[in-house]
């Protein structure tokens, strides 16, 4: 299971959050966790999970910022930022790092896979945060929030940078989430809503929100593409064999 970790302009955007907001919200209370299994399922269902379970790799571009190509048979990956390329193992957290096209050892190696792993977990998160409802030590409730929505809340017991973390999500009428409501550690504000109101449907069939309307900051998912073998998104070459 991966968690969302914010970036630090994130962190910082999210700062000036607070002086609209008028209370932090208090974490709700979850009851009838078999309904919210259902309620999840369904949920599963909205975003088309089997065809995400059938995507063999995806790539995309996390705010302009950080560019990834996930092999997620092998679980390997690929980030690419300023002037830094890393190639990794998502589980063993080893790969090969480079700057400026020349590889890198050492302790600087181990510092930037460290960092592209972490990028990782926050933006693979954000990529499809739906498909790990079931994840291993997640709880799924049923919720009311302060403002009187209802919602499906699932929380992370375990795993990723920051657990502990909530999220309630708020679903339309097709089971299909337009927000949810964050208690995350790294946020101050209990509560803070995201929209998720840019779904798109991606070449394998599953949907995945890459734009989120805060008004507020610019949070885009850019230049999402799903496949189902590596080789579609790469021209045939396979980036990860440095890994084998």
């Amino acid at each position: 299971m991966k968690k969302i970790l914010l970036s630090i302009p994130l962190i910082l955007l999210f700062g000036g959050i607070i002086g609209y907001c008028t209370a932090n919200e208090k974490l709700p209370e979850g009851s009838q966790p078999e309904k919210a299994d259902s309620l999840a399922k369904e949920m599963l269902t909205a975003i088309n999970h089997e065809a995400w379970q059938a995507t063999a790799a995806v790539e995309w571009n996390f705010m302009g910022n950080h560019e990834h190509l996930w092999d997620k048979n092998r679980n390997y990956s690929r980030v690419r930022w300023k002037k830094y390329e890393v190639i990794f193992d998502i589980h063993k957290k080893e790969g090969v790092a480079f700057k400026n096209g020349q590889r890198v050892t050492g302790d600087e190696a181990g510092a930037l896979i460290q960092k592209a792993w972490k990028m990782w977990v926050n933006d693979s998160f954000w990529l499809n945060p739906v498909s790990k409802a079931f994840d291993d030590g997640t709880t799924r409730t049923l919720v009311t929030t302060k403002s009187g929505d209802q919602g499906l809340m699932v929380s992370y017991s375990s795993g990723g940078n920051t657990p502990g973390d909530s999220y309630v999500w708020l679903l339309d009428e097709n089971n299909l989430p337009y927000a949810w409501k964050m208690w995350v550690s790294i946020i101050p504000i209990g509560g803070l809503k995201i929209p998720w109101n840019g779904w798109i449907k991606t070449e394998t069939g599953v949907m995945i929100c890459a734009v989120h309307d805060t008004k507020l900051i610019d949070l885009k998912l850019e230049n999402v593409k799903t496949a189902f073998t590596l080789e579609e998104l790469t021209d045939g070459e396979d980036p990860f064999k440095v890994l084998e």
